[in-house]
């Protein structure tokens, strides 16, 4: 494990640092999956709304 001695004699311990890389861009068809997950959450928080809308304008 990496550690540092301070002033004093005291060690400083350090967490292993995780192996960095370099993100890939998405794929055509992870871009388009992106796209229809969109989409189908737009329609359902758009029919939350709705529903709600009309559940509420109904009251007594």
């Amino acid at each position: 494990m990496p550690y540092t001695t301070e002033e004093g004699g005291r060690l400083n311990n350090f967490a292993a640092e995780p192996k960095v890389y370099q993100a890939q861009p998405p794929s055509p068809s992870q871009q388009r999956n992106y796209i229809i997950l969109g989409v189908a959450a737009l329609l359902l928080v758009g029919g939350l709304l709705t529903v709600a809308f009309y559940a509420s304008s109904n009251v007594g």
